[in-house]
């Protein structure tokens, strides 16, 4: 079972570094984990990933909220979310392969962002799931380099909620 948490923390050094700790401790594991400032540079927001058993997801959701720290903690379940992550992936290619990067690209709408004489760049953002679909589908391809976020989320929109 996983658990998205979207963390508002104070935006100062060492939070990171102590929210980590959290997890290393308790032997709680972090599946993902994306930190950037929000639209308040005085506080940044961690949404971290994590999977076990509901004991253990509950048990990371009040160890979160002890954390002075911490400002507020908001849970959610991948169905009841957006959920995006991004990547940039250089392959190597030819001329008998580059039309079937091409069509791949096409298909899983990523973008072909830089391209050398025998390199190019492509950028994809996406669910988690298709990020790994688009890596299936060039393992055929020889990838040079691959860097990717962490998972970015936020609860879906509903009409009951506050404004």
């Amino acid at each position: 079972m996983k658990k998205i948490y979207s963390v508002l923390v104070e935006n100062r050094s060492g939070v990171l570094c102590k929210v980590a700790g959290l997890f290393s401790r308790r032997c709680f594991n972090i599946d993902s984990l994306a930190v950037g400032e929000t639209d308040d540079n005085s506080v940044s927001c961690m949404t971290i990933v994590s999977s076990g058993n509901q004991r253990t997801l509950e048990q990371i959701e009040k160890q979160l909220n002890k954390k002075l720290d911490i400002i507020k903690v908001k849970t959610f379940d991948e169905p009841h979310s957006i959920s995006r992550e991004l990547m940039l992936m250089k392959v190597k290619y030819n001329k008998s392969n580059r039309r079937d990067i091409v069509e791949i690209c096409d298909i899983m709408k990523a973008e072909i962002v830089d391209m050398s004489k025998s390199f190019m760049m492509i950028q994809i953002c996406d669910t988690p799931e298709r990020i790994k679909l688009l890596l299936t589908m060039f393992k055929s391809v020889s990838i040079v380099e691959v860097a990717r976020t962490g998972t970015l989320a936020l609860p879906r929109c509903s009409e009951n909620e506050k404004e």
